[in-house]
């Protein structure tokens, strides 16, 4: 009868393009061996730059002291090598062309913005002109309008905001929905008008999560998930929490329904840096991930919402 021994070797290196390499070694008795690899990128794929002298931010004020101040690529870069980030897309955060155009220059200095999502007034006559200016520069990836802010929650099945959102479905071009749950029975709305938009939900439509989950929130995302070209972005949860005494587990309901619902092909991680800081940290949210996702999930799915989601639906040039 013959003893083999057992091991692993296991290594992780960064190598060619961001990409990252997971190889690992087997090794049964002396001759016997496998060798397994597994190649993804990770992305945040929802982060914001500011700078207050832009004027633009209008909810961004002295009563949010921790983000009433500059937020540039260079606060950030840390955060993403401690966690190994690769890449980010730079999401807007005021409803102004200026400051979308501001994102884009950050784009073209920083190699770790893989893009952005910027704003245009789906309602406006000049939108077309616009939305194809703003086309020409590669680092332009989707459109976000600020659902959350407008005074009518209807705003988005406006007929002249669905006649533009038909320009971006002829292009297969993707929008952010920035939203509540008051707002999934519109978006519910606008998906039926639209069945093939390409749209990813930010945070999850934002339930508050020190509340509970609910049975709306619940019913309303399960319809949203059917459709094939929606996704979700696992990100802005902590903000939705009780910002002083939040939980891992005031969250593991809200996750695993979203990993029910939508799978591993449709859910994307975004860490919503620095609006984050509001209740907790960088390291705070993806620690979070982390432990709702890693460990139940095989590499590969693992992978997916970490950042292969992302860049396909993004169309990032990597």
């Amino acid at each position: 009868m013959h003893k083999y021994s057992f091991f692993r070797i296991f290594i992780k290196i960064f190598i060619i393009d961001n990409k990252l390499f997971w190889w690992y070694f087997d090794v049964i008795g002396n001759n016997s061996y496998k060798i397994r690899g597994v190649i993804f990128i990770k992305i945040d794929a929802h982060q914001h730059f500011w700078k207050l002298n832009h004027l633009d931010y209008g909810w961004l004020t002295e009563e949010l002291p921790i983000l009433y101040r500059d937020y540039l690529p260079h606060d950030l870069e840390p955060h993403l090598r401690q966690h190994g980030i690769d890449k980010t897309i730079a999401i807007q955060a005021a409803p102004t062309i200026k400051e979308t155009e501001f994102l884009l220059e950050l784009y073209s200095q920083y190699e770790f913005i893989a893009g952005v999502v910027g704003w245009l007034d789906l309602g406006s006559p000049t939108f077309k002109n616009d939305y194809h200016r703003l086309r020409e520069h590669v680092g332009f990836v989707g459109i976000r309008p600020m659902l959350q802010d407008l005074n009518d929650d209807r705003w988005i099945v406006r007929q002249e905001v669905m006649k533009n959102i038909e320009r971006l479905i002829s292009d297969d071009f993707p929008l952010d929905l920035l939203i509540y749950p008051r707002h999934l029975p519109v978006v519910l709305e606008l998906l039926e008008h639209f069945p093939q938009l390409r749209a990813v939900i930010n945070h999850a439509a934002k339930p508050t999560i020190k509340n509970g989950i609910t049975a709306f929130w619940v019913d309303n995302m399960n319809e949203i998930a059917s459709y094939e070209n929606v996704m979700c972005k696992v990100s802005g949860l902590i903000t939705e929490a009780d910002h002083q005494h939040w939980k891992h587990e005031d969250f593991e309901p809200f996750i695993q329904h979203l990993v029910n619902v939508f799978g591993t092909d449709k859910l994307m991680f975004g860490s919503d840096w620095p609006v984050c800081l509001l209740s907790g940290t960088y390291h705070n949210v993806y620690e979070l991930f982390e432990n709702a996702l890693s460990q139940d999930l095989s590499e590969k799915k693992y992978s997916k919402i970490i950042g292969e989601n992302a860049s396909g639906f993004y169309k990032l040039n990597l």
